[in-house]
């Protein structure tokens, strides 16, 4: 599969030098010029990782760091201009995975990349899930259905698994979010409805209507 990257910087050069290389090598690219809720954007976005830069005109790096790793365990590589130690030290505190100072080499800014996806999102021996024709291949973050096919995204792709190995049971969407983000404590409500909203539409785009249905005041239902 593809994995989607968000780049949080505020050059819309150095934005555009940036997605054109990670997008030679194979990546999707996602970023945003408005910079007041960053992390919400990157959680919506369903992105596999944050590239973060600290330099920002709304809210610091510190802050976005900060409030992504509240909500979610999605890897983060600060890539700044910043080099001091005291830097570093505070993205790693704050809940960064890795810390690249610029200028970098792009091989190295790469490898740092690919490890870091690697770690999060390790081969899963090409795992499928059926369920009444539709089939999810996790290697892939597929879904099809009578030899229709769509993307999911990564968060699309984990709660159309959970879904799978429950079939007919009603899931909470305390688990669901749980599932997405290891906590449900500081995740916004909306976030979680947006993605299986987005989830159903593409079901339904492959013929699967009322596949997964909400059950109000309890969660969703296969």
């Amino acid at each position: 599969m593809s994995h989607t990257i968000f780049l949080v910087e505020d050059d819309p050069a150095l934005r555009g030098e940036l997605a054109a290389l990670l997008e030679r090598y194979g990546y999707v690219c996602a970023s945003t010029d408005d910079y007041e809720d960053v992390a919400g954007q990157i959680l919506y976005s369903g992105a596999h990782l944050a590239l973060l830069d600290l330099n920002l005109p709304r809210y610091d790096g510190y802050h976005v760091c900060r409030e992504l790793r509240r909500q979610s365990q999605l890897p983060i590589l600060v890539v700044t201009s910043r080099s001091t130690e005291l830097d570093e030290l505070m993205s790693m505190n704050l809940g960064a995975d890795d810390f690249l100072t610029k200028p970098y080499h792009t091989q190295i800014l790469l490898a740092r990349i690919g490890r870091l996806l690697q770690r999060a999102y390790p081969a899963q021996g090409g795992a499928v899930l059926s369920e009444r024709g539709l089939t999810l291949d996790l290697s892939r973050s597929t879904v099809l259905l009578d030899g229709r096919e769509a993307e999911l995204t990564r968060n699309e792709a984990r709660i159309l698994q959970l879904m799978l190995k429950n079939p007919e049971r009603i899931v909470s969407r305390e688990e669901l979010m749980h599932a997405l983000w290891q906590s449900d404590a500081f995740v916004d409500d909306n976030t979680l409805t947006v993605n299986v909203a987005r989830l159903r539409r593409k079901l339904e785009g492959l013929g699967a209507e009322g596949f997964l249905t909400a059950r109000r005041g309890q969660g969703y239902q296969l």
